[in-house]
C-alpha cells in the first residue's frame, strides 16, 4: 500500500513538473526559469529563456516548426550566441522580411534545449504560439469547416459572406467534384490598405491571397463592397481546396488549370474578359495552352486574356467530359503526373491536343437563339472587374 502512494506521489510530481510554466529541472541544479514568445504581427516573433544552473551554461538552442501542410516536418534550429554564466537570459527574433513573412491566424511549434558544462541537459515541452493580427478586435462565424473572422460590418455582413462560401463550394463540388478536405480560415479586412498592411511584400494591386498551405484566406472586402467580394472569395477559396485536392511533392498544377477553376467557381465571365477573348479569337492571337501553363504576364492586358482562355479552356472540359473526368485529372495531378501525362491519362490528350479541340469550340459559330430555342441574352453579363486589382 505504502509502494502504491509512493508512485502516485512520483506521478503526481512529475506532471507538475512538465506542466509548470515556470520552472523545469534536470539533474544537477540546471533549470528554466521561464520561457515566452511574443508575436509583433507582422513583423515577426519573439522567443526569451531564462535559465539558471551551478555551473556555467554553455549551450542554448532554440527549435521552431512552422505549423502548415507538407510531407516532412521541417524543424528550424537557431544556436544563440551568449556569454556562459551560471544565469542566462536570451532572445531571439524570428524575423519575417527573411521567410516572406507568415498569414493571420498561423501557428509556430516551438521548444529549447539547454545544457551546461557538467554536460545536464534540458529539452523543454514544445509549446505553440499563435501568429495572429492582434491590431484588430476580430469576431468569428463558424459554418461547417469554414470559419469567417472580421472586424467590421455587423452579423449579417458576415452571414452574406459565409452563405457565398458556402455556394462556392456546392458550385466547385459539382463542376469538379472537388471539396474542402481541412478547415479554412478567411480574414476579412476592410479595404486593401489594411489587408496589404498584414502582408510583409504585398503589390498595390493585392485584394485577396489565399495561403494553401496554411488553410487561410486573407482578403478586403468592405461592406459596400460585397460584389466584388463574393467572386473574391469564390476565387481564392477554390484556389485553397484544389491545392488541398492536388497537393503532392512533385509537381504543381499548370496555371491555366488552378485560375480556370477558381474563374469558374466564380461565376459567368466578366464583359471585359469575354471582350478581350473574342477579340483574341477573331485576331488570331490566342496565347497556346502550354504558355498558359506557366505564371501569366506582369502586363495587364495579356493578363486578362490569360485569365479569361484559362476560365473557357476549365469551361471547355467540364461542359464536354463532365465532372467525372476533371475529378480524375485532379487526382492524377495529386499522384505527381506531368502536365501532358495527366491530360493523356484522362482524356486522351495532351496539351497541344487541348489547345486545338478547344480553339475548334471557341471559333465555331455560335448557334443563333432561335436555334438555340433561347430567348437573346447578354454573353457574360456580369459586372467587369479585373482579379486581382483590388478595387
Amino acid at each position: 500500500m505504502i509502494k502504491k502512494v509512493s508512485i502516485l506521489a512520483l506521478v503526481v510530481c512529475l506532471c507538475l513538473v512538465l506542466l509548470s510554466p515556470g520552472l523545469v529541472q534536470a539533474r544537477g541544479g540546471l533549470t528554466i526559469l521561464d520561457s515566452s514568445a511574443e508575436a509583433e504581427f507582422p513583423l515577426g516573433l519573439s522567443f526569451n529563456l531564462s535559465a539558471r544552473s551551478d555551473v556555467n551554461i554553455t549551450d542554448i538552442r532554440l527549435h521552431y516548426a512552422v505549423d502548415r501542410a507538407g510531407f516532412a516536418r521541417v524543424t528550424s534550429e537557431v544556436y544563440i550566441e551568449f556569454v556562459p554564466n551560471t544565469t542566462v537570459d536570451a532572445s531571439w527574433a524570428l524575423e519575417m522580411v527573411r521567410i516572406g513573412g507568415l498569414p493571420p491566424g498561423s501557428g509556430v511549434d516551438y521548444w529549447w534545449t539547454v545544457k551546461d558544462a557538467q554536460g545536464n541537459e534540458i529539452r523543454t515541452t514544445p509549446v505553440g504560439v499563435k501568429f495572429d493580427d492582434n491590431r484588430y478586435s476580430w469576431h468569428s462565424l463558424t459554418e461547417g469547416k469554414v470559419t469567417i473572422y472580421w472586424y467590421e460590418g455587423g452579423q449579417s455582413f458576415a452571414q452574406e459572406i459565409m452563405t457565398s462560401a458556402q455556394q462556392a463550394l456546392i458550385r466547385l463540388a459539382e463542376d469538379t467534384g472537388a471539396y474542402l478536405e481541412k478547415p479554412a480560415r478567411l480574414y476579412i479586412y476592410t479595404n486593401p490598405q489594411d489587408l496589404q498592411g498584414a502582408m510583409i511584400y504585398p503589390q498595390e494591386w493585392t485584394g485577396g491571397v489565399a495561403f494553401t498551405r496554411f488553410g487561410i484566406i486573407a482578403i478586403g472586402i468592405a461592406p459596400d463592397k460585397l460584389y466584388w467580394g463574393k467572386r473574391a472569395i469564390a476565387h481564392e477559396l477554390t484556389h485553397l481546396v484544389i491545392h488541398q485536392m492536388t497537393l503532392n511533392p512533385y509537381s504543381n498544377l499548370p496555371i491555366w488549370l488552378d485560375e480556370g477553376l477558381a474563374m469558374n467557381t466564380e461565376g459567368v465571365l466578366g464583359l471585359e474578359y469575354v471582350a478581350y477573348l473574342n477579340r483574341a479569337i477573331a485576331e488570331n492571337s490566342l496565347i497556346s495552352v502550354r504558355s498558359l501553363s506557366s505564371p501569366f504576364s506582369a502586363y495587364t492586358e495579356e493578363a486578362i486574356l490569360a485569365y479569361a482562355q484559362s476560365y473557357s479552356l476549365v469551361e471547355f472540359l467540364i461542359s464536354n467530359y463532365g465532372q467525372g473526368k476533371m475529378l480524375e485529372l485532379l487526382n492524377t495531378f495529386k499522384w505527381g503526373s506531368t502536365y501532358d501525362g495527366a491530360l493523356e491519362k484522362v482524356y486522351g490528350f495532351d496539351m497541344d491536343g487541348l489547345d486545338a479541340l478547344w480553339r475548334d469550340y471557341v471559333t465555331a459559330p455560335a448557334p443563333s437563339a432561335e436555334e438555340a430555342g433561347l430567348q437573346p441574352a447578354l454573353i457574360g453579363a456580369s459586372e467587369g472587374w479585373v482579379w486581382g486589382q483590388g478595387w
